[in-house]
């Protein structure tokens, strides 16, 4: 018995050492702050936002999340749901705005245990 406790505990334990860091993601969608983002933006980002869509390099997806944000400011970020598979991910989250409610879903792959986010999609 002990050594199945043990054996869970190691496997629990090199699960979380795996696990891609969503939280910069998740900060900078509660602070509004696109700029934070454009390192973790893949060459090619696909975002869906309630005005426009489109595919866009980094620095215009953050234009993109800038415009969105400057339309009613993010009090609040929360991850819903977040998995990763073998070398990729997605996150589910709730944002709060000035403007209202949205569910935001980012699909990423990872790259050792950073996320590299190659879409944006925001309703």
């Amino acid at each position: 018995m002990q050594k199945f406790f043990t054996l869970t505990i190691l496997l629990f334990c090199s699960v979380l050492v795996m696990a891609t860091d969503i939280a910069p993601v998740s900060a900078a969608f509660k602070s509004g702050n696109a700029s934070a983002l454009l390192s973790m933006f893949d060459a090619e980002v696909d975002m869906a936002l309630p005005e426009s869509s489109g595919k866009y390099n980094p620095k215009g997806a953050v234009e993109m999340l800038n415009k969105f944000f400057a339309s009613g400011k993010p009090t609040n970020f929360t991850v819903v749901h977040n998995a990763d598979k073998k070398d990729s991910g997605f996150i589910v989250g709730k944002l709060i705005t000035a403007k209202g409610e949205f569910r935001v879903n980012i699909s990423y792959r990872t790259d050792g245990n950073a996320a590299i986010i190659q879409s944006v999609r925001i309703e």
